[in-house]
């Protein structure tokens, strides 16, 4: 892949080249999901107060901690159970309906490491783990954290992991694009081939993968060019005119009564009651049945 997209560098007053875009790709993808919400998270200042945090993403926070602490040991101490001890000393309880809910998600999450972790190779010796990656193009500078970055036979692979109720689709990794936005930078900066992106499903141990193509991934940086570009115009308006810009009209659907900023926002109120905080774990306050 060249080492731009192939898009002309846009031109300032006086001839002299637009600074590049920042961004990451979670900064791309608040966007497309919802304008406003991109506002108040990334421009307004001082910035709204959110909602605190979930139950379901203490959870995430402590297999992802756990996945990465779990590289640090010595490759001897590397076992399931000491994956799962690594869960327990990371474990949070924000979010929870009360300490005993707290207690059983913490021991599903226990288990599920341990599980995942029975089918790793403890002598295995990532490329990366939460690695950062930066990529330039003509327009756009982008930089992100990848949760692991394996290399194999010379070539990379780009894994996340996953810790949702439902099971990632290969459509997901497919069309993923922070995973293949990853997979381009993971090329240039290592300079080995990088077309294969993964999704990892602690809870089952599933791995769904997409091989890219040289030209699917340039699209997919296509695509986060012209999603920069919407960006450069949305936050030139604000900084011109504030929040009565017409760029941040709010996005709704069903996923705001999950909305952090919701409190804020009564296009988005008024889509519903605002989910508990331990909703994606046991939406009806019932124990999901293993």
């Amino acid at each position: 892949m060249s080492q731009t997209s192939g898009a002309p560098v846009q031109q300032a007053f006086g001839g002299m080249p637009t600074p590049l875009y920042s961004a990451s790709p979670s900064r791309l993808l608040t966007w497309l999901d919802c304008p406003r919400r991109y506002r108040m998270t990334y421009l307004d200042r001082p910035r709204p107060v959110a909602r605190p945090q979930r139950a379901h993403t203490s959870f995430g926070v402590a297999v992802h901690n756990a996945l990465r602490d779990y590289w640090d040991l010595a490759p001897v101490d590397r076992t399931p159970a000491a994956g799962a001890r690594l869960v327990r000393s990371s474990w949070i309880d924000l979010g929870f309906r009360n300490p005993e809910q707290s207690a059983r998600w913490r021991e599903k999450a226990q288990a599920q490491v341990a599980a995942y972790l029975e089918g790793v190779d403890p002598q295995a010796a990532p490329l990366g783990i939460e690695r950062t990656v930066a990529l330039k193009t003509g327009s756009l500078a982008l930089n992100g954290r990848i949760d692991r970055l394996d290399e194999r036979d010379g070539r990379l692979a780009v894994v996340d992991y996953k810790t949702s109720r439902v099971a990632p689709t290969a459509d997901d990794a497919r069309t993923s694009l922070p995973l293949a936005l990853y997979a381009v930078a993971s090329s240039r900066m290592f300079r080995r081939p990088c077309t294969t992106v993964e999704l990892h499903h602690v809870p089952t141990g599933e791995v769904v993968t997409h091989e890219h193509t040289p030209e699917s991934l340039q699209r997919k940086v296509a695509e986060a060019e012209s999603i920069a570009s919407d960006l450069r115009r949305a936050d030139a308006d604000y900084k011109e005119v504030g929040v009565v810009s017409r760029h941040f009209a709010p996005r709704t659907s069903p996923l705001c009564t999950w909305c952090d900023f919701r409190a804020h926002c009564p296009e988005g109120q008024a889509m519903g009651p605002e989910k508990s905080s331990w909703a994606a774990l046991e939406p009806d306050g019932v124990p999901v049945q293993d």
